[in-house]
Parts: structure tokens; sequence; C-alpha cells
């Protein structure tokens, strides 16, 4: 992992480093072997524009360490010259680490640049217009809010406890509004995703007292 690091942050130093090898092997050696420490470093070179250090930053993620990752994140000099996937990751995990400070402006902003990238996985895609949801919501703009957790329960979402939240969500907007019939609608669909999620599951017992109450 430490050579892979070294490799991925001093890929620029390398690749100069070999393209002055190359001379050196086709002025003193032969041209014919020479091309091989130039083509890895246009590699190297590509690969720092295309790529970054988006390959080391899930290790950080999974480890917990969100202050490494940040760092990596702030190693991107030219985001826009990702490769495309690669892009909306980094602006997903951007989006992510600004959500967990309370940047909801930045996490928005950062989202949108995502999914205008493109993102392969439609669960992802639902996750992040889940998550643009959520951000509307602590705003306060629920109309917005139930547009984006709608368009994600279309799209998919990762998984069921997931899905049941984000109908139960839609259904407490309903509720707010007065709209009981789709109140119980959403209410139903969370209920038929069997969530497993303790948390989940606990906001659907509590939803279930107030769907009782609903006349018809």
């Amino acid at each position: 992992m430490n050579l892979r690091r070294f490799l991925v942050a001093y890929r620029i130093p390398l690749a100069v480093v070999l393209i002055g090898l190359g001379f050196l092997i086709g002025f003193e050696v032969t041209w014919w072997i020479a091309w091989i420490p130039f083509l890895v470093a246009i590699l190297m070179i590509v690969a720092y524009f295309m790529v970054g250090p988006m390959t080391l930053i899930q290790g950080y993620m999974e480890a917990g360490d969100m202050e490494g990752a940040e760092k990596m994140l702030k190693q991107v000099k030219y985001p826009n010259l990702l490769y495309k996937p690669i892009r909306s990751s980094y602006y997903m995990l951007q989006a992510n680490l600004s959500t967990a400070g309370e940047n909801l402006d930045a996490a928005e902003e950062q989202l949108r640049k995502g999914l205008a990238a493109g993102i392969p996985e439609k669960e992802y895609e639902g996750s992040a217009y889940l998550q643009l949801g959520a951000i509307a919501m602590k705003k306060g703009n629920t109309k917005e809010a139930f547009e984006h957790i709608r368009k994600a329960v279309q799209i998919g979402l990762p998984d069921k406890d997931t899905e049941a939240a984000a109908f139960l969500q839609l259904s407490g907007i309903c509720m707010q509004r007065r709209d009981f019939r789709n109140c119980k609608i959403y209410f139903n669909k969370a209920k038929a995703c069997k969530p497993k999620n303790a948390q989940v599951v606990e906001q659907l017992n509590e939803m279930s007292k107030y769907i009782a109450r609903i006349p018809g």
C-alpha cells in the first residue's frame, strides 16, 4: 500500500525522471529501448490527470479516515479532466464530506456536478437524488425534497432499507400536505420493502400510529 501510495503521489516527478532516463538510454544505448520509459511516463501523466488519487481514497473511506480522504481529494487540481465516471465519484465523495460538515450549499452543488458528470450505476444515481432530497428537507424546501426523493425511488436505490426510508419520507411529506391518500400509498410501499434496519423499522412503527388515525 505504501509503494502504491508513493507511486500515485509522485506520478509527475517519476514521469520526469523516466523521460530523462529515456533520453539517456536513447543517446547512450539505443532508441529501440528508450520508448519503454517514455511510454510509462506518458501513462503516468495521463493517470495523474484522468484518474488522480481516486484509487486510494476508497481505502481511507473504508477505514473511516475522513481526514485522510479529504486530504487526498484536495490533491485533485483539475477535476474537469478526470475520466467521467471517476469525476462523478470525486464529486459524490466531496458531497458526502460537505454533508458531514453541514455545508449543505457545497454538498448540493457537488451532488449536481456529480450527476452532470454521469453516474453509471443506477442505485448510486438514486442515492444522489435521495441525498439532494435530504438537503432540501433540511433547508425547509419540502416541494423540492419530494421531487428529488420520488425521482430517487424511480431510478432505484441500493437496498430495501434505503428504499423503505425514502418511501417513509415521501409519506411524511404527503401527511404534512394533508394528502392522506398518497400518504397511505407511500407508507404501504415502505412496509412492503420489509426493512431490517432497526432505525427504519422504528420509523415505520412510529408512522403506523399516525396512519391508523387517518380516516378512510
